[in-house]
C-alpha cells in the first residue's frame, strides 16, 4: 500500500509534535522508510508557501524532500488531463490560484496515487456535487482516507 499525502494532511501533523507523540513519528518513519510514504512536488511547492512547522519542516527534509515529494511522470500528467476532462472537476483550481499561479496541488495527488495504485491521504471530505479530493477519488475508484484512517489501517496503537 503507497501513501500520498495532500497538504492538509501534512499540516494535520503538525499538531503531533515529536517530543509527545513519539511513537507517531516512530510509524511515519517506518512508512517513509519502506518508501510509502509519499506526496508529490506540487503540495511541497503549497507548503513552502506558509509557515511550515519547524519539527515537520526537519523531518521531511531529513527523510528527503526528493523521495517523499515526486516530480509527475507522464502517465500522472496524462491522467490530470482525463480528470480535467470532466467539466465539474476543473474547480478543483480556484479562480484565484489561476490569477495568482499559486500551486494547485489535489490533481496531482489524485493522479499519483491513480498511476502508482496508491491511497489519497486528506483531510477533505465528501460533498456531493463538490470538486473535492475524495468526489474525484470517488468517480476514479481511487481509494482515499483521512490521516486517522491511515492510523487505523496501519494498526497504529498509542
Amino acid at each position: 500500500m503507497i501513501y500520498i499525502f495532500d497538504t492538509n494532511s501534512f499540516r494535520e501533523l503538525e499538531h503531533f509534535y515529536p517530543e509527545i507523540f513519539v511513537s507517531v513519528w516512530d510509524e511515519l518513519d517506518k512508512l517513509a522508510e519502506k518508501g510509502i510514504f509519499l506526496s508529490t512536488r506540487e503540495v511541497w511547492r503549497e507548503m513552502e508557501r506558509g509557515d511550515l512547522s519547524p519539527h515537520l519542516e526537519q523531518w521531511l527534509k531529513e527523510k528527503g524532500i526528493n523521495k517523499i515529494f515526486t516530480t509527475p511522470s507522464p502517465e500522472e500528467t496524462q491522467f490530470i488531463t482525463t480528470i480535467f476532462s470532466v467539466k465539474h472537476f476543473r474547480a478543483l483550481i480556484g479562480e484565484k490560484q489561476l490569477l495568482r499561479g499559486t500551486p494547485v496541488a489535489d490533481p496531482f495527488v489524485i493522479a499519483c496515487a491513480k498511476i502508482k495504485n496508491g491511497t489519497v491521504v486528506t483531510e477533505e471530505k465528501y460533498k456531493p456535487n463538490a470538486a473535492k479530493i475524495p468526489n474525484v477519488c470517488k468517480h476514479f475508484d481511487i481509494p482515499c482516507i483521512n490521516l486517522e484512517q491511515l492510523m487505523q489501517q496501519q494498526g497504529w496503537k498509542f
